[in-house]
């Protein structure tokens, strides 16, 4: 067997994305080696050291012990987890419809969605359309908000422009109907494609905190990412520790509160974080089949 031939232009994109890669990965090392270390010894972590001081886990105590924060993650969760569903099975179906070639006003309609996707409207327009839904301060206003993303809505039309027409045919002979064919051949069929969209959507869901801080004003609807806005960046510690009850046998003052940030955000980060090495050996083969005509 033949070596592969190392150049020095692969040498040096292998040490790029050598560097790329550190650049992500050191920072949320540090981030749990701050969250796990002793309070009394947090502050011997000097830049971004990657092991920690003491292993404790009192910040997550401290954070998780927060009703506010239980519920907020159960919320994200929710939002997240139904909100990605839907997406996916409207997303697949509005693809569904529009790559069958007998539809009506094709092209009129994907210039309509080409041009709604160019001008999106403003965020006054979208609190009217929720107010008027009478779904403000619902979780429900963030698992439908922009149900279908029209860049994902194409991704998945080239995907499906792919199934041989031949196989829905013989399967309408033997007498399916288009809810047959979607859930029955089409689903399936299109299960990399449904992965990939599916991660598109739920990262988007997960990390919505803006709309979320619009749409969502009561403390018992809020979100992870509110939170964590409130706490990391705007440097409201009442949002996380507040609660009278968070571990009375300890003394909260003691803490530092920079690894409860780090505490917070990787809380934040877990539920991605697990879902990324499930996915990621669909995502490149997901992005790219369909994109090349033979």
């Amino acid at each position: 067997m033949v070596g592969k031939k190392i150049t020095v232009s692969k040498t040096l994109i292998g040490l790029l994305l050598t560097l790329l890669t550190l650049t992500m990965f050191v920072p949320i090392v540090n981030l749990f080696a701050r969250a796990l270390s002793h309070p009394d010894q947090v502050h011997q972590l000097k830049g971004y050291d990657l092991l920690p001081k003491g292993i404790s886990l009192i910040n997550f105590q401290v954070v998780l012990g927060n009703p506010i924060v239980g519920k907020a993650l159960m919320n994200s969760l929710f939002i997240t987890v139904v909100g990605t569903g839907l997406c996916i099975f409207f997303t697949t179906i509005a693809a569904y419809v529009l790559t069958r070639k007998n539809l009506v006003g094709k092209t009129p309609i994907m210039i309509f969605l080409i041009v709604i996707m160019i001008f999106e409207p403003g965020i006054v327009q979208e609190y009217m359309v929720m107010k008027d839904l009478h779904l403000l301060d619902s979780l429900w206003s963030m698992v439908l908000y922009r149900m279908i993303n029209v860049y994902y809505l194409i991704i998945m039309m080239r995907f499906l422009e792919e199934i041989p027409e031949s196989l829905l045919e013989a399967a309408r002979i033997d007498g399916a109907g288009h809810m047959t064919l979607f859930i029955r051949i089409v689903m399936p069929l299109a299960r990399i494609p449904l992965l990939t969209i599916g991660m598109f959507y739920a990262i988007a869901k997960w990390n919505e905190f803006f709309k979320s801080s619009i749409f969502l004003s009561s403390r018992e609807n809020t979100v992870l990412q509110v939170l964590l806005r409130q706490f990391v960046v705007e440097r409201d510690t009442s949002a996380l520790v507040g609660a009278a009850n968070l571990l009375q046998n300890n003394n909260i003052a003691q803490l530092d509160f920079s690894s409860l940030k780090a505490a917070t955000i990787v809380i934040a980060m877990i539920p991605i974080l697990m879902l990324y090495p499930i996915i990621l050996k669909y995502y490149t083969s997901g992005v790219m089949d369909g994109g090349v005509k033979e």
